[in-house]
C-alpha cells in the first residue's frame, strides 16, 4: 500500500511541474517514485523518506542545473557577415591572391585565395575563412 501512495505523488508531483517549468517537482518526483520503489522492498517508513530525500536532492542538485541550461539556452543565429564565414563555395572564376569569383548559397561573390596558395580553378569547392569587404576570403577544401 505505501509503495501506490509514494507512486501518486511521484505523478502528482511529475504532472504539478507542468505549471512550474523549473524541474523541481518533477526532481521530488523522481524521489517519490524512488521512495514507492522502495516501499516494494521494505515497509520500513524511515528508510522510504531517507531515500526520498537522498534521491531528491540529488536530483536537485546534480540534473536540475544542465536541464536549466538546456532549457534556457538561446539559439545561435548567425547573420550578416557571420553566416559567411565557414561556409562552403564553389569556384566560378579563377580565384587567387588577385581576385577572381565564387558562389556561395546561389550568390556570387568576388573572391581572392589565401596568400601564398596556388590559384583555384573554377569549379573548386572551397570554404570562405574570411569576409574583407564584399569580398570573401578563400582556400581549397570542404
Amino acid at each position: 500500500m505505501q509503495a501506490w501512495i509514494w507512486f501518486a505523488a511521484a505523478v502528482v508531483l511529475s504532472i504539478a511541474e507542468m505549471l512550474g517549468g523549473e524541474f523541481v517537482l518533477l526532481m521530488l518526483g523522481g524521489g517519490a517514485l524512488a521512495g514507492a520503489l522502495t516501499a516494494l522492498v521494505t515497509d520500513q517508513l524511515w528508510i522510504q523518506l531517507l531515500v526520498f530525500a537522498l534521491v531528491s536532492v540529488a536530483l536537485v542538485v546534480g540534473a536540475r542545473p544542465p536541464l536549466l541550461r538546456r532549457l534556457h539556452k538561446t539559439p545561435q543565429l548567425r547573420s550578416g557577415m557571420d553566416a559567411v564565414i565557414g561556409s562552403q563555395a564553389t569556384v566560378i572564376s579563377t580565384v587567387d591572391a588577385g581576385g577572381g569569383q565564387v558562389k556561395i548559397g546561389g550568390e556570387v561573390w568576388s573572391a581572392i585565395g589565401v596568400d601564398g596558395h596556388r590559384p583555384l580553378p573554377p569549379g573548386t569547392p572551397v570554404t570562405v575563412v574570411e569576409v574583407r569587404g564584399a569580398t570573401a576570403v578563400v582556400i581549397w577544401g570542404q
